[in-house]
This record gives C-alpha cells, sequence and structure tokens, in this order.
C-alpha cells in the first residue's frame, strides 16, 4: 500500500509542477503578445492622426479651388471685356 501513496504522490507532484510551469509560460507568452499588440495599435493610432491631417488638408484644398477657379473666370472676363 505504501509504494502506491509513494506513487501517487510523486505523480500529483509532477503534475503539480507541469501545472505552475505551463502557468508560469502562458503569461509569459500573453505578456509579450499584449506589448507587441500595444506597439501595432501605437503605429496605427500614429497613422491615422497622419490619414487624418492630409485628408484635413485635402477637404482644405478642395474647397478652395472652386473659389479660386471662379476668381480666375472673373479675372479673364474682365480682361477679355478690356480689350
Amino acid at each position: 500500500m505504501v509504494p502506491e501513496i509513494a506513487t501517487l504522490l510523486s505523480t500529483l507532484l509532477v503534475a503539480l509542477i507541469s501545472l505552475i510551469g505551463t502557468i508560469i509560460t502562458t503569461k509569459s507568452g500573453n505578456e509579450k503578445i499584449q506589448h507587441e499588440l500595444d506597439k501595432h495599435n501605437a503605429v496605427q493610432d500614429t497613422k491615422i492622426e497622419e490619414l487624418t491631417r492630409e485628408v484635413r488638408q485635402h477637404n482644405d484644398f478642395a474647397t478652395k479651388i472652386p473659389v479660386i477657379e471662379q476668381r480666375v473666370t472673373a479675372l479673364e472676363k474682365s480682361v477679355y471685356n478690356r480689350s
């Protein structure tokens, strides 16, 4: 009976040590993945901010073009009417 108890206890000890190792490894892997995700998110945020700035700049330019075209047309009419 004693050898079975010793075998059972040693099996439980090995299982417990394996469980602890698995938990530590999984936690470490998760922390590494989280760090990579945080870094990736920071890069994405920077890219989104840059694209937003460029879109705003483009939209501002797009609203000015019709005004410029109207002014050029008015100037052309003014120049041609004088001739």
